[in-house]
Formats: structure tokens, C-alpha cells, sequence
């Protein structure tokens, strides 16, 4: 993600009267390390909580929605059916971090928060800013590491910055439970047996992860093989001579139209994925089970894509997982209408 724009803006009101602030007299007592390793005091109270982007506002939700000071940006009426209606609703505040980042430290301070918490990656530029913008606020801001390993600590840690402990716990050991799990029955499957797999974004379905790419790393994290792993990066456009060449068995994407549209696309049939029927559209309501954004909301779809991929070794009923994780995630359990709605890739 480029923070350049939302960093520069950042300094900029920095050099104005936040960077005059006094860093508070409590910030010298209990402090504990982040998802980064960083130094994060303990807040005496935590009643507001700013998400500084989509990830950190979903781990917030599941954990302690009423903490949850305003979303990235307003939820839409099919997202907001599967959230508590009042936590729903609460205004877009936009970014502090990420791409389209408007939010500056005038912005932070109006909203009096007690703490603020990102969640995503931990590369050097995140810490930066972290370190800067609490310095330069005296908010306590908390950066967590959105990738799979580590979001059992993230929870861990959250919940003990926010008070929420027991909650924490309870979400961890099922974050954990479900990676184990899921890798465990699909480590038992011999590598050349797993399919090589392409990850189609946009209605074009051109635009993919690279290798080491948070957006695709569901799919690593199941051990299959990505077409795109040689070739470290982000989010990236490809060509359709590319695709053709490496020819993946089974293609995902989060595109309704680029999934209902890709069978009959004369340029597409060329790939085995499409001539094969294994196109699949991943769900994404309230949020994306592969990705957008890339945050504990993919915790269900491990449990989707190992059934996509490898049926035989996922024998559970989708529905009632989809229900089981709603109900933990986000505080509600969907009807069976809204369970069939978010497994049929709709929203």
C-alpha cells in the first residue's frame, strides 16, 4: 500500500499545533509491545477506539463492537444486515493508513479517542507513522499484525489494551483452532496433488497477488500453489496471455461479474480452470472470506476454500459453519436466507 499521500498530510498538520502536544503523564505507566514490537502504553480507560483502517475496525468489531468510535467508510444496507444495527450505522471517519488515507491528526484529536489500533502489516513505514502519530497525539496506537499466524496475538493483545480479555481469549483459541485445523487436513495431501490456483480480482479478472502478497495469502497459507508465487509484490495487473501460460486448475475471485461472465468468454477458455468448471466466487458479506479487505473476516473462508478445493477432505455443512462463525465474529446468526445470500457470493 503506498502512505505516501497520508503520510505527508500527517506531517504536515503535525507541524502545526499537534506536534505541540504534551505527551500525557500516565504514558510513564504499564505499557506492553505490539503486533510490531513497539511500546504501547496501557490506557487507564478505553471507551473510544479509532480503527485506523478496514481490518483494524473489523478485529475491533468482533472483539468489542462498542468501543468501535466509526467505520473507514459507511457500511452499505447488504453489509450492515450482518452487523449489531446501532454499530452498524456509525459514521465513516476514513482512513488514518492505506490507500485513499484522508484522515489527519486534526481529525484524530477531534474525535477524543483513548486509543488507536491498526492492523495489517508491520513493514517499516507502518511502524513510522504509528510512532509518530502517537507521539505527536499522546493516544496510545497500537499496530497488530493482520497476517494468519499472528492473529490469535493480535486478539491477545487487543484484549488486553481495551480490557477485554475473556473475550480475547475466546476469539484466539478459535482463530487458532480453525488454521490448525484447516492446514492440517490439507498438509496430508501430497504437493503434487494440490491444484495450482490463480486469484482473479476486477471484472476483467486481471488484476491478482503476487508472491508474499497479504491479498493472496489464504491461499498460501493452505499450502496451494499459486500461479503467481515466483514473483514477490503486491496487487498487480497481469495479461491474459499470462494467465493462459500458467494455466491454473482452479481460479478464486471476489468478481460477481468476472465469475458469472468468465464461461463465456471465448479469450478465457483456454484456461483449464474455466473449461473445468472450477471457477469460484468467494463470499464477502458483511466481508471478503479471501480478501478486501485482508483481515480476521477471511477466518471462514479457510474453511470455504479448503472445501472448494479439496471437497472430500471438508465434509462439514458450510451453512452451519457460515452460521457458527457469524455468531462469533459478529455478534449476530444470519437466517438461512442470509446464509444461502453470502455463500452464493452476492453483496
Amino acid at each position: 500500500m503506498n502512505l505516501d499521500r497520508p503520510r505527508r498530510r500527517l506531517l504536515q498538520v503535525a507541524a502545526g499545533s499537534a506536534a505541540a502536544l504534551a505527551w500525557p503523564a500516565w504514558a510513564q505507566g504499564p505499557t506492553l509491545r505490539d503486533g510490531a514490537g513497539r511500546t504501547v502504553p496501557l490506557p487507564r480507560r478505553v471507551e473510544r477506539v479509532l480503527p485506523a483502517g478496514a481490518p483494524a475496525a473489523i478485529l475491533l468489531y468482533t472483539l468489542a463492537p462498542d468501543l468501535l468510535l466509526g467505520w473507514p467508510r459507511a457500511n452499505r444496507p447488504e453489509e450492515a444486515q450482518f452487523l449489531l444495527p446501532e454499530v452498524a450505522a456509525r459514521p465513516a471517519l476514513g482512513r488514518l493508513t492505506g490507500r485513499g488515507g484522508g484522515a489527519n491528526l486534526e481529525s484524530v484529536l477531534a474525535l477524543k479517542p483513548d486509543l488507536i489500533v491498526d492492523s495489517g502489516s508491520v513493514r517499516a513505514t507502518f511502524v513510522e507513522l504509528a510512532d509518530r502519530v502517537q507521539a505527536q497525539t499522546g493516544v496510545p496506537y497500537a499496530l497488530l499484525d493482520g497476517r494468519f499466524p499472528a492473529i490469535a496475538a493480535s486478539f491477545e493483545i487487543l484484549g488486553r489494551l481495551t480490557g477485554r480479555e475473556a473475550r480475547a481469549r475466546e476469539l484466539a483459541t478459535a482463530a487458532d483452532d480453525a488454521l490448525r485445523t484447516v492446514r492440517g487436513r490439507i498438509d496430508a495431501v501430497p504437493a503434487d496433488k494440490r491444484p495450482r490456483v490463480y486469484y482473479a480480482r476486477g471484472p476483467a479478472g486481471l488484476q491478482t497477488g503476487l508472491g508474499g502478497s497479504i491479498n493472496v495469502e489464504i491461499l498460501d497459507v493452505l499450502g496451494l500453489n499459486l500461479v503467481t508465487a515466483g514473483t514477490p509484490g503486491g496487487l498487480a495487473n497481469v495479461s491474459l496471455e499470462q494467465v493462459l501460460a500458467w494455466d491454473p486448475e482452479v481460479i478464486v475471485t471476489i468478481d460477481r461479474d468476472f465469475a458469472a461472465g468468465v464461461r463465456d468468454d471465448p479469450l478465457w477458455r483456454g484456461v483449464r480452470a474455466v473449461r473445468d468448471g472450477r471457477v469460484h466466487l468467494s463470499p464477502k458479506l458483511p466481508f471478503g472470506w479471501v480478501d478486501f479487505p485482508p483481515g480476521v473476516n477471511r477466518l471462514p473462508g479457510l474453511w470455504w476454500l479448503g472445501k472448494v478445493v479439496f471437497p472430500e477432505r471438508f465434509p462439514e455443512d458450510l451453512a452451519a459453519l457460515t452460521k457458527q462463525w457469524y455468531r462469533l465474529l459478529y455478534h449476530l446468526e444470519p437466517t438461512d436466507a442470509q446464509v444461502a445470500q453470502v455463500l452464493a457470493g452476492r453483496g
